[in-house]
């Protein structure tokens, strides 16, 4: 066998631990160790995709296109107004959950009569017929079902198979329905449109039928409210004797306007005649004696021009002038001049006396006036009074007018808004509208291969992934050199192979197995050629224990359990060193399992219980092994201790351990395993370093730092591990590294090796 070629990817660790690893450093190494599962998973998940594939039915799915219905009927305040206004999304949504809605979906049904279609009203699931009947299984016969329950099939699988979308921001929406036959998808898909439309129409006659209902009844109390209201118009006015003439005004107030022009003109009138009587007065006492035959002359418009007194002046005139003449020609005395003159006096007196008539007429014209300026000022007050009350109620009277004529122009409006819903009842529309309609699909909608088989594959990939983060997280034991770094604060020393030899299988569970095991183990490592890995990682043991700051020589070889290797990693780092010409003494203090005293097969040689109990001499029970050139002290295989502890901790051990660091180069003592015996916590002090062998694979974590903080003196003279037994395929997976990295300096180029 080529232990080199075995062992030639196990290199040492140079560096000291990683802290800090880049996390697609972290995912690499993940999926590398990892990989083999989630390709295992991926590969069943696209297998599986591949099984629903072959078991699904195909199914096809056709489109139409449909431009919705945009006019809305609109109540605002107190009318009934139809309108277009633009469509808002909200009205969009609700007209495509209408199409879905479970009406249309029952019309679509009744209409097409698929409650008889097995299709929809089947026992199952067409994926669940077709994996019956490849199972060659037939179905569960079921009672039979009423029409009504046929029809709530038929409807529920419509609704299940329908999409219905909205083209962007558009007023169009698409339904798409999917069927196992493509002429009955497109016949469906129309069907749901033409659904739609009638619904839409059946809507709106409803919806006009119940507004005529309600306004003919509306219109039936608004007609008596109106009359109602008009009469208690008319009735508050003859209660109140309220008259409205044609301009709008009362009857009263056209009586005052009346009266107050009538009032100013009697009081002009009432002016006029006293000035005309003040003036004839004053003329009157301007009359002179008999004696005088000087004629009035009066500024009285009256006097004037009366043709009495026109034609007893001219006479008078006539008569003056005559007796000028004759008292001229006859003389003053001359009885035709007195006569004259007798004749102008009586003249004089007519004159006066018709001026006293018509004084006498002013004074009467006076009184007249002023009776009928008192009698229309009386009026004008009384009507004034009766205004002033009139005016209180008329508040009153354009409340009632406001209430009639706002009842009457309700009822006006709302007759008009009943003429034309019943006009519309007559001839309901839509402008819903099909610009697309359904054909039959040419290729099958599902189940989609590429998709589907990517789907598998992405969905496999992530549940594989996913189980490999849990595997990872689950997983305690310790694979890489970094994570026993980590745990631990301290270097991983090397890494060792686990040894595989063939006939072992058959007697494992015997007691010679084990030695068996071991000494092929031993043989294996010590017989790596010089230039292979292993040998390189026994030779970094040694460096770190040279480089050690206390000088250490006595170093104790423990583990966390039995069976992880560390009495092979004693025997063969002693034998390494031995052959390199150190004084070396290897040490079987394991002394209720001397598993290296058997492997090396000096069982029945006297060991470090004699020396103790016995008091023998050290030289007495040390052993030269020839074949691996150190001193060996075997453990006695006669009996096992119970106060092993004792034994180890006793006074000659000490001076033992204390004589061997000036005799020896390297003192490696192979010490029981932590946790299950009490022996390393209670000789710690005695041993300048520890070396922790961990099995690869195996070893916990919590069992490593439980081991390690049993004993603080370990803990602190820790001076490295080794991962031991390892697999080199699985940690080449686990740690992503190659064998390339360190074949330059292997044996198969000894050229280069020089």
């Amino acid at each position: 066998m080529n232990v080199a070629g075995q062992f030639s990817s196990f290199a040492p660790v140079v560096d000291g631990p990683q802290t800090e690893t880049l996390p697609i450093q972290q995912i690499r190494d993940l999926l590398v160790r990892q990989g083999r599962l989630i390709a295992l998973v991926s590969v069943l998940a696209i297998v599986l995709g591949i099984v629903y594939i072959g078991i699904t039915p195909s199914r096809y799915t056709a489109q139409a296109d449909m431009v919705i219905d945009a006019k809305r009927v609109i109540w605002a305040q107190n009318e009934l107004a139809a309108e277009n206004h633009p469509i808002e999304d909200a009205s969009v949504e609700s007209e495509i959950e209408t199409t879905k809605s479970e009406r249309v979906a029952l019309l679509v049904a009744q209409k097409l009569h698929l409650d008889t279609d097995p299709e929809f009203v089947g026992t199952g699931s067409a994926l669940k017929s077709r994996i019956l009947a490849l199972l060659r299984l037939s179905p569960r016969a079921e009672s039979m079902a009423s029409s009504q329950e046929l029809l709530r099939r038929a409807v529920g699988t419509l609704k299940y198979n329908l999409r219905v979308t909205r083209l962007g921001r558009s007023y169009v929406e698409q339904i798409a329905y999917t069927s196992l036959d493509p002429v009955k998808a497109a016949r469906i898909a129309n069907a749901f449109a033409d659904g739609y439309i009638e619904d839409q129409i059946q809507a709106k006659f409803d919806a006009t039928r119940r507004s005529s209902a309600w306004l003919e009844n509306r219109i039936s109390e608004l007609r008596k409210q109106a009359s109602d209201a008009y009469k208690a118009v008319q009735d508050f006015k003859s209660q109140n004797d309220i008259i409205i003439g044609a301009d709008g005004k009362l009857a009263s107030e056209i009586e005052l306007d009346q009266l107050g022009v009538a009032l100013a003109k009697a009081r002009a009138d009432t002016t006029q005649a006293n000035a005309k009587l003040e003036r004839i007065e004053r003329v009157l006492t301007q009359r002179s004696s008999d004696e005088n035959f000087d004629i009035p002359d009066p500024v009285v418009t009256d006097a004037l021009n009366s043709p009495v007194i026109t034609r007893l002046r001219q006479q008078f005139l006539d008569d003056q002038a005559k007796e000028a003449e004759w008292s001229a020609k006859y003389g003053a005395d001359h009885q035709a001049a007195r006569n004259l003159r007798a004749d102008m006096a009586a003249l004089k007196n007519s004159i006066w006396a018709e001026i006293s008539r018509i004084a006498e007429s002013y004074k009467s014209d006076l009184q007249i006036a002023r009776s009928q300026e008192a009698s229309i000022d009386a009026r004008m007050t009384q009507v004034f009074q009766k205004s002033a009350s009139t005016r209180q109620s008329q508040v009153r009277l354009r409340e009632l007018e406001t209430a009639a004529n706002t009842y009457r122009g309700i009822y006006q409006n709302f007759l008009t808004r009943f003429t034309q819903s019943v006009q519309q009842q007559s001839f309901p529309s839509t402008e819903a509208r099909i610009i697309t309609p359904a054909t039959p699909p040419s290729s099958r909608s599902s189940p989609k291969v590429g998709l589907t088989l990517a789907f598998a594959a992405m969905c496999g990939l992530g549940l594989g992934i996913a189980l490999a983060l849990a595997r990872d997280q689950m997983n305690r034991q310790i694979h890489t050199r970094a994570q026993l770094e980590n745990l631990l604060g301290t270097t991983c020393l090397a890494v060792l192979p686990a040894f595989k030899e063939k006939g072992l299988a058959a007697d494992k569970h015997k007691r010679g197995a084990a030695e068996k095991r071991g000494s092929i183990a031993i043989r294996q490592i010590t017989s790596a050629p010089p230039f292979s890995a292993t040998a390189e990682a026994l030779r970094y043991i040694k460096v770190a224990i040279d480089l050690n700051s206390s000088g250490s020589k006595v170093i104790g070889m423990v583990s966390s359990l039995p069976g992880e290797g560390k009495t092979t990693v004693a025997a063969t780092f002693a034998a390494s060193v031995a052959k390199n010409k150190a004084r070396t003494l290897l040490i079987d203090a394991d002394l209720r399992n001397p598993s290296m005293t058997q492997t090396l097969g000096y069982a029945g040689h006297p060991g470090i219980l004699d020396m103790v109990s016995d008091n023998a001499r050290f030289e007495e029970v040390l052993i030269t092994d020839a074949e691996h050139k150190f001193d060996f002290l075997p453990a006695s295989t006669r009996i096992k201790p119970a106060n092993s502890s004792d034994i180890l901790n006793s006074s000659q051990m000490k001076q033992l351990l204390k004589a061997a660091k000036s005799d020896y180069d390297y003192v490696i003592v192979d010490l029981p395993p932590i946790l299950p015996i009490v022996d390393v916590r209670a000789v710690a002090h005695l041993f300048d370093a520890f070396v922790l062998v961990v099995e690869w694979g195996s070893t916990s974590k919590d069992e490593v730092l439980r081991a390690v903080a049993t004993s603080p003196i370990v803990s602190e003279r820790l001076l490295g591990a080794v991962l031991n037994k390892a697999d080199e395929g699985a940690l080449r997976r686990f740690e992503g590294y190659s064998e390339k990295n360190y074949s330059y300096y292997s044996n198969d180029k000894p050229s280069q090796a020089i």
